[in-house]
């Protein structure tokens, strides 16, 4: 059988949208609405063990989490884990490493949920790891969305004399349809591979083989700002009364 673990990762404060993690979005905690993705999935796959935990230096995140999901595993993110600039790579594989260590067990696929991404439909999550099982050879598979611009076509970059010139000048196109197909990571979903994340040394997610699950676009918002936090609960407003898939996930939230 095998065994999957699922992180979900938020520190303390946030230099950019203060406590965003602690935010409450359409009436419920921000992070319910990844717990209830995590906890649906592990009642989806029936062939596979899996296992919820939560990276985090925020005591106050751990007891929200604790009021409703009391099942999930807590890790407490150390010091040197918890600076702005730390790549994510490193609390993976931190989140790794200690499930392993104190559960006694070796997982096969690691499966991150970001909290800040609440925008996910009921078959998202299964549908990531699918693409995974079957992509054999990828270190890595991560959601994303149709982009809504094109480099090769219709995105310019700024010069040092203030003038504007194409992103890619090599080839021209007249017609977007002609341009490869273009997709914005939407932070939502990673799968991946355990062993290249113990292997992996330098911090980086394509220092691998990486396929992509695509997911609705719902405007492809960074939680950052106040103002962000307020269009997305907007967007997601619509989405949940709406769009069945969206609902799902939202009627599923523990009371």
């Amino acid at each position: 059988m095998k065994k999957i673990l699922i992180t979900i990762c938020g520190r303390a404060g946030s230099k950019g949208f203060k406590n965003k993690n602690l935010k409450v979005f359409l009436d419920k905690p921000l992070c319910y609405y990844t717990l209830c993705s995590a906890f649906d999935f592990k009642e989806r796959v029936e062939d596979a063990e899996v296992d919820i935990c939560l990276n985090t230096d925020s005591q106050e995140l751990i007891k929200l989490v604790g009021e409703k999901y009391p099942e999930t595993y807590i890790i407490q993110r150390p010091e040197e884990l918890c600076g702005d600039i730390v790549p994510k790579m490193a609390v993976f594989q931190h989140s790794l490493e200690y499930m392993e260590r104190t559960q006694r067990k070796f997982y096969d696929y690691l499966i991150d949920l970001d909290i800040t991404s609440p925008l996910r439909q009921i078959h998202d999550v299964l549908g990531a790891y699918e693409e995974k099982l079957k992509n054999k050879n990828a270190g890595l598979v991560f959601s994303v969305c149709p982009s809504r611009r094109n480099p090769y076509f219709n995105m310019v970059k700024a010069e040092k004399d203030g003038t504007v010139t194409k992103v890619i000048e090599e080839v021209t196109f007249t017609a977007r349809q002609q341009a490869p197909a273009i997709y914005d990571l939407n932070a939502s979903i990673y799968v991946f591979e355990t062993d290249f994340l113990r292997e992996n040394k330098t911090g980086i997610l394509w220092d691998t083989t990486c396929m992509a699950y695509q997911m609705k676009d719902t405007a492809v918002l960074d939680i950052d700002s106040e103002e962000d936090f307020e269009m997305m609960q907007l967007i997601g407003e619509y989405l949940f009364n709406n769009v069945e898939g969206f609902k799902a996930v939202r009627d599923k939230i523990r009371k």
